[in-house]
């Protein structure tokens, strides 16, 4: 059974239609990998399934684990498990990691209706979770992401993954300007985390990522809507030949 579910969604951005009846179903404890040319609408279905309120669901739903969330709120699509790792993570200086980080997973124990965690009880819990994204223990008396380079900001969010245990994991892009060692750092994170627990939409229009991840499945989009799908030989194919034979299949009608 999928846990996400997203039909016939069409999504504008002040009145331009950017997905136009896109279909997509996420399964729980597999890895889905979503690729295709920049301008495609990749990032606006990821911020679709979050809720950013830039953005108009005219037509179509989208469901979580059996619940409709088409019009819920952000911060219940994340209390209902769903966690998104952005590809520009914000600075906020002054805010130490890891008061951000014992802020989140109270928000999250209050949508449960359990207690907060006092401070020792977290620090047992953060550390757990570093040794885990195999990040050293100072990083959490940094401020979030501020001076963080592109591998540190990586890793703060696999710290997040670490700690928040989400059902499903959208990692926008999450490659983007990265070398080789942050690369291997966030693929070794993502083998780690993902599995019976928590499924992953990984979303890139890179083959390099997904060499190291191997996916359950693959989705190519193209023009707002999903025209192919398959495993991970797909991956093999789009790296030897590009986009312009998907390209060639759509306008031919073929697809």
């Amino acid at each position: 059974m999928a846990e996400l579910e997203i039909k016939n969604l069409h999504v504008s951005v002040e009145d331009k239609e950017i997905l136009r009846g896109l279909d997509l179903s996420v399964e729980k404890g597999r890895v889905h990998a979503l690729m295709g040319p920049n301008g495609s609408g990749k990032s606006t279905l990821a911020n679709a399934i979050m809720g950013h309120p830039a953005l108009e669901i005219t037509e179509g739903s989208i469901t979580f684990d059996g619940e409709d969330i088409t019009e819920a709120a952000p911060d219940d699509r994340s209390q209902a498990g769903i966690f998104m790792a952005f590809q520009y993570p914000v600075a906020i200086p002054g805010v130490a990691v890891s008061k951000y980080l014992r802020t989140i997973l109270n928000a999250q124990r209050e949508a449960r209706g359990e207690t907060p965690l006092k401070i020792r009880e977290f620090a047992a819990l953060a550390r757990e979770a570093m040794d885990l994204a195999n990040i050293p223990q100072d990083f959490s008396s940094r401020y979030l992401n501020d001076g963080f380079s592109g591998g540190e900001k990586k890793r703060m969010e696999l710290l997040q993954l670490a700690l928040l245990k989400p059902q499903m994991a959208i990692l926008d892009e999450t490659d983007s300007g990265l070398d080789i060692d942050a690369l291997r750092t966030v693929a070794e994170g993502i083998n780690k985390f993902t599995g019976p627990d928590m499924g992953a939409l990984i979303i890139t229009h890179y083959q390099r990522l997904l060499h190291m991840v191997k996916p359950d499945m693959v989705h190519v989009m193209f023009d707002g809507r999903i025209v192919k799908e398959g495993g991970a030989e797909l991956v093999d194919q789009l790296e030897a030949e590009g986009y312009g034979w998907i390209k060639e299949e759509v306008e031919a009608g073929a697809v």
